[in-house]
């Protein structure tokens, strides 16, 4: 890791600890922009630094978690505690296979660097009956509409917030999470014991069904289409599209071919571009599109590319996302009725 940070032209490692109790002096110290935290260290568990380092120096973290079951919920959870982002250790010989992922690395640690730093929420948080979304009591609404969203650094934060208001009937979500293999499915299932809709991972072929919110696989492609009156979730190994896979952008552009008007496009904070190019093309055919606003982005890249291209009807603040996506959802209910 220090090699690989120090290559680059534009950061430089000040310091390195074994273990957190080190690294609590090194941070005194030196003062870093951002801070990398293994999963797994002796003499304090990471989670457990990370969660009293958010509490008293709130600083960018970014976590290095092996490829486990076990490490990806404690990945996920550093998340929730305010980590901005996350880099797998390679299966590989760790010199080799680090080396093969710096270009990676760097790119997280400079989004971590500019990053807004959140306040962690309690693991368990739902929202207050007041806060959710109310029913549409529209069976044609749910089954014409979709719901198609991106998100990138930041992202599995943001997603919740804008799924747990949601009610269970509302319309199919497609979903495109940067995140590599291994980790989507416990992000799904986390996802599942907090909202009133379905969340699962996408399985290729799957039938898309309202009340339900389908989770591209880490290193997957989710793609969009239709089997007849239905719609279906296609998966696929292509190659990446703005150097991601699986890719906002080609789950939006399919959404553009197969949903057109019939879809809600939201982009939410990311690194980078990806998501931009498609949720123009959803707009343009007919779809609303909404970004996340910049005050409330851990990274403010994707949905920024988005509204300069001219891709977003509405730029709209992360906790008013769910009930904006279901106003516009409620407005097609009603154009619907009057036909």
């Amino acid at each position: 890791m220090t090699e690989i940070i120090n290559e680059q032209p534009d950061m430089t490692v000040v310091a390195t600890a074994p273990d957190p109790l080190v690294a609590r002096d090194l941070i005194k110290r030196h003062d870093p922009d951002v801070l990398t935290l293994d999963v797994e260290m002796p003499r304090m568990d990471g989670l457990d630094f990370l969660e009293k380092l958010m509490r008293l120096r709130p600083m960018p973290v970014v976590m290095v978690s092996s490829l486990t079951e076990r490490n990806s919920e404690i990945t996920l959870r550093a998340l929730e505690l305010g980590a901005v982002d996350f880099v797998t250790k390679p299966r590989l010989g760790i010199r080799d296979g680090l080396l093969e992922y710096g270009e990676m690395i760097a790119d997280k640690i400079r989004a971590a660097a500019g990053a807004r730093i959140k306040s962690a929420v309690p693991r368990y948080l739902k929202p207050a009956a007041s806060e959710e979304v109310p029913l549409l009591r529209n069976p044609l609404v749910s089954t014409e509409k979709l719901i198609i969203i991106g998100a990138s650094t930041g992202g599995t934060e943001a997603i919740r917030e804008v799924l747990l208001p949601l009610p269970p009937d509302c319309p199919a979500i497609l979903i495109t999470q940067h995140m590599p293999a291994g980790f989507t499915r416990s992000f799904a299932q986390r996802l599942n014991s907090l909202c009133r809709i379905t969340v699962k991972e996408a399985e290729h072929g799957e039938r898309v069904l309202p009340g339900h919110a389908y989770i591209a696989p880490g290193d997957t492609h989710l793609r969009l289409s239709r089997s007849g009156a239905n719609y279906v979730a296609l998966l696929d190994q292509g190659p990446p599209v703005n150097r991601h896979r699986p890719s906002v952008d080609v789950l939006f552009q399919s959404a553009a071919e197969h949903a057109g008007r019939n879809a809600v496009g939201v982009i939410l904070t990311g690194m980078g571009r990806d998501g931009a190019a498609g949720l123009l093309s959803m707009r343009q055919a007919g779809a609303h599109t909404l970004a996340q606003d910049e005050a409330s982005c851990v990274v403010f890249g994707m949905p920024r590319e988005a509204i300069a291209l001219g891709g977003a009807d509405e730029i709209v603040p992360l906790s008013q996302m769910a009930r904006h996506v279901m106003q516009q959802i409620a407005k097609f209910g009603e154009r619907v009725q009057r036909v």
